[in-house]
């Protein structure tokens, strides 16, 4: 691809906190109040600001999403478009690919300006990025078409055995992380693919450890700070709002011990703990893109260029392999090789699929000490849709700080996919 036709990602970009959903597992998260709309309009928000570019210069926005998880979802990334602020005569796309939709946003948007088909010339900038909040709720199904009179709940939680015969809830956390294809819950996938590659409890708890010291080592050195746009939420009883401004999963005290004292989460004489699984959070992220040729017209500074995509399909009982057809695909199309990769941002949906992943990366030439250098998810949490914005701009910008110059960012995805993202720096 010529460079002056190539596809960059501007300086600018933000991310928000990740959030635990709950905290100690008992009060609502600091999030919790946000639909997936309200944290993707604070990044949208955040990265127009730090950009500094032109807001009239904005002709699409294209988000991720994997879930409705509130009333306003539907509406999307037309919901992150108004609350960031951008007019009602910019178009926005919702996108959805599961776990992948923050990469797939990117794919999307820049097949859209390298197509021609879509483009606004006048207007030659994209927003794209992800949101995700996990605050999914308990559905009531089979009683629509009933009377619904005063004492039924709107807001609140149901006294489930209260209700009629032939009605029932189900948590749309737990269920949507079932695949019905598979026949497993995501967990499972895991926990096969764990199997298949031998991979044993210690060695599963050895990385979840590694994912919580890497990711506090970068917290603590301020690593974070340029791609994170704080948060200050208000909370019920305080006077002033609290504000959020890292990712609230990390574990200061985590020890091998702890880990092993954890028992398995999804299956008898399993592998994955709490300790060694993504953990659920709510997050999102948003940064402008555009033709490199633009760019340099209007002023603005590169931080990255897209150097390949790739997905791939596999098979769904083990999903989590998905990330290492989808590079081999993302480098083939950026024409380097596994040893030309600096950094690795693999999503550690689970540590025996990232386990796995990585043991395979290895084998196209890949170092697995560049994989995850400032953690991964199993310490600072996956928010589906918003993931693969999230790591794209934690890879880019740790590229430009260690003076490197490639970036892998990876995923799987339920349902038998994965997705890959090369990027080249341009600091």
């Amino acid at each position: 691809m010529a460079k002056d036709n190539a596809v960059v990602l501007l300086d600018g970009g933000r991310r928000l906190p990740r959030a635990d959903i709950l905290i100690d597992n008992k009060k609502p998260g600091l999030f919790s109040r946000f639909s997936a709309t309200h944290l993707g309009g604070l990044a949208v928000k955040a990265a127009l600001d730090h950009t500094r570019i032109d807001p009239g210069l904005i002709g699409h926005v294209v988000m991720g999403m994997a879930e409705h998880s509130h009333r306003d979802s539907i509406y999307g990334a037309q919901g992150m478009r108004w609350r960031g602020g951008l007019p009602s005569d910019v178009p926005a796309l919702t996108v959805a690919r599961i776990c992948g939709s923050g990469v797939e946003a990117i794919a999307v948007a820049s097949e859209m300006m390298l197509a021609g088909l879509r483009h606004d010339t006048n207007r030659p900038f994209s927003v794209v990025g992800g949101a995700e909040s996990m605050q999914f709720p308990f559905s009531l199904f089979d009683y629509r078409g009933r009377r619904v009179g005063a004492s039924v709940q709107k807001y609140g939680p149901i006294e489930a055995s209260a209700l009629p015969r032939g009605t029932y809830l189900q948590d749309l956390l737990l269920m949507s992380l079932y695949d019905p294809s598979a026949r497993m819950s995501m967990a499972n996938t895991a926990e096969e693919l764990g199997r298949r590659y031998h991979v044993t409890r210690e060695e599963a708890d050895a990385f979840g450890l590694r994912s919580h010291m890497n990711a506090k080592r970068a917290r603590d050195a301020g690593h974070f700070v340029e791609e994170t746009e704080p948060v200050d939420v208000a909370r019920d009883g305080a006077t002033e709002a609290a504000r959020v401004s890292h990712d609230t999963h990390i574990m200061d005290d985590a020890t091998l011990e702890s880990m092993a004292r954890l028992r398995p989460a999804f299956e008898a004489g399993g592998i994955i703990t709490a300790g060694n699984a993504s953990a659920v959070v709510d997050g999102a992220a948003a940064m402008v893109i555009g033709k490199e040729a633009d760019a340099v017209r209007h002023g603005l500074t590169p931080l990255a260029r897209i150097a390949g995509i790739g997905v791939a399909g596999c098979d769904p009982q083990i999903m989590g392999i998905g990330p290492v057809p989808a590079t081999r695909n993302a480098l083939a199309q950026a024409g380097i090789s596994g040893s030309t990769i600096d950094i690795v941002e693999l999503n550690e949906a689970f540590a025996p699929q990232s386990l796995a992943c990585v043991r395979d990366f290895e084998k196209m030439g890949i170092d697995p000490e560049k994989v995850n250098p400032q953690g991964g998810a199993i310490a600072v949490g996956h928010p589906l849709g918003a993931t693969g914005a999230i790591l794209t701009l934690t890879c880019a910008y740790a590229l430009r700080r260690r003076a490197l110059r490639y970036g892998l960012i990876t995923m799987c995805i339920g349902g038998g996919q994965g997705i890959a993202l090369v990027i080249e720096s341009m600091a």
